[in-house]
């Protein structure tokens, strides 16, 4: 069975793609891998032409995605423009879940929404109050500008929690 959009006759990985459904997979090649997850060649990926057009919906979401990070090149473009998604592959295209460098105290990425657990006392800078070990915050918020801090509501109050004492739920 060749790669799925080099159509190379080489060992394929089951590559997750991301954004869509949980067991969304694509048979790659290592070279395919590689340069989805590296710098894209853009003599390589002139396979595209081909691939875009599979009826399979993981290929034909990280055919339209290799061909939106190639834009700056003429032939890219025009691929692009030629490709037809409908609006449930579209959605999935363009959810591509971004990693913001927030990180609890083991190194699990957090995402806006998450509740996560203190693992300190922790205690409450003008609130008057310590924040417990084991308090769960619900629905925290990124601090965009610096990964080292989110927002949570703690006994009422919101309040800026440094990630490495708090742990995902």
């Amino acid at each position: 069975m060749p790669c799925a959009l080099c159509s190379a006759d080489a060992p394929l990985t089951a590559y997750a793609v991301a954004g869509g459904p949980a067991d969304a997979t694509a048979d790659l090649c290592e070279t395919c891998i590689a340069q989805i997850e590296g710098e894209p060649d853009p003599t390589h990926w002139r396979c595209l032409s081909a691939s875009m057009w599979s009826e399979v919906p993981t290929v034909q979401v990280l055919a339209a995605r290799m061909l939106t990070r190639l834009a700056d090149h003429d032939w890219a473009r025009d691929l692009s423009d030629q490709l037809w998604l409908d609006d449930d592959t579209r959605a999935w295209v363009e959810n591509v879940p971004q990693e913001t460098g927030h990180k609890d105290s083991n190194g699990v990425p957090l995402a806006q929404g998450d509740t996560v657990v203190l693992i300190k006392d922790l205690p409450v800078k003008g609130g008057g109050f310590t924040a417990k070990r084991g308090t769960a915050v619900r629905g925290i918020s990124l601090v965009h500008d610096n990964p080292a801090h989110i927002e949570g509501r703690v006994e009422g109050q919101r309040i800026v929690i440094l990630t490495e004492f708090v742990k995902k739920r």
